[in-house]
């Protein structure tokens, strides 16, 4: 047998394997009486028959209920060569479809096997997938609620920051005017720019939220995997980072000169003088606060959504 005939019969198998059992039985049972009527058309003369049986319909579908099951009681039997022949034939086709029937079956108990051990696979994937999330989960809550404490600096004027650090999403271009005053947070003892904090912070968030995304399949959780992965893109896309430190400028932070102070001055009356919608292709020298302004709308809105989800599955797999 050459490799094209091979594969033709095993697609031939293949195929009728995939026939679903109740087709080959309901095939089975019709057949039955189609063998029946033949019987009934052929002349008595071609069966030997038991004085007094009948010759109608009904005695014919009996003897080929018989025929089929083969059973083969031998009340009627086949004399000659028609009657011999289709009950041949009827035998024959009994024996295919029922073992049809039971390869149908067994098909189908194979394939109930594989999908239960998939699913198996799938729970156990899902439990260990759960495991590691729930474990990161509370170095990730810090890093957001870190990043949320400074947007909330960033975008509160200094004499208006207090022990609560409750982010504003609807905070105005003018409140970021002290964007270059320490952040004044209880856990920032340092006397760097709160913008810096805020973009390192940024960079420590992203850094995290990559991590989760290697470490954890959170295409079980697609909202977490939506919001890591914006918030990932976002900061990736930011390019004011550099424009909004001061170590960028080539100064030592124990030392500012009076041009860096003058420029950090200058940027903060802008902004706190600035009225009506910001555009980033319009704001001129202030493009980076602009695009800054943008960048905590967006990631600060994910941030706060990935905080609440995060913390409603650990409270869920408690």
């Amino acid at each position: 047998m050459n490799e094209k005939t091979s594969n033709r019969l095993r697609h031939f198998f293949h195929v009728v394997s995939n026939i679903r059992p109740i087709v080959w039985i309901a095939t089975y049972v019709a057949i039955t009486p189609v063998f029946a009527l033949i019987y009934w058309a052929l002349p008595d003369a071609q069966f030997r028959i038991p004085d007094g049986a009948g010759t109608d319909y009904g005695s014919w579908l009996y003897y080929s209920i018989v025929t089929i099951t083969t059973l083969g009681f031998g009340d009627y039997t086949p004399a000659h060569g028609w009657a011999q022949a289709v009950t041949a034939v009827e035998v024959m086709c009994g024996l295919i479809f029922l073992g049809l029937f039971l390869n149908a079956v067994g098909s189908m108990k194979s394939e109930i096997d594989v999908e239960s051990e998939i699913e198996k696979q799938k729970r156990l994937h899902a439990s260990a997938e759960k495991e590691k999330l729930v474990k990161g989960i509370p170095l990730v809550l810090r890093n957001l609620n870190m990043f949320l404490a400074y947007c909330y600096a960033v975008t509160t004027p200094a004499d208006k920051r207090g022990e609560e650090t409750a982010y504003n999403p609807d905070f105005e271009f003018s409140d970021m005017a002290d964007l270059f005053h320490p952040s004044g947070l209880p856990f920032d003892a340092t006397t760097l720019p709160a913008v810096e904090r805020l973009l390192k912070c940024a960079a420590n968030t992203s850094l995290c939220l990559d991590s989760l995304q290697n470490r954890v399949d959170l295409t079980l959780w697609p909202d977490v995997l939506e919001g890591c992965f914006s918030f990932v893109a976002g900061f990736q896309m930011f390019s004011s980072a550099d424009a909004l430190t001061r170590h960028s400028d080539g100064f030592a932070q124990d030392g500012l000169t009076e041009a860096v102070k003058r420029n950090e001055a200058r940027i903060s009356a802008q902004v706190a003088s600035w009225r009506g919608p910001v555009d980033v292709g319009k704001a001129g020298t202030l493009q980076p606060v602009a695009e800054l302004y943008f960048f905590i709308k967006q990631n600060a809105s994910l941030a706060r959504s990935l905080e609440t989800e995060l913390t409603s599955i650990a409270m869920r797999f408690k």
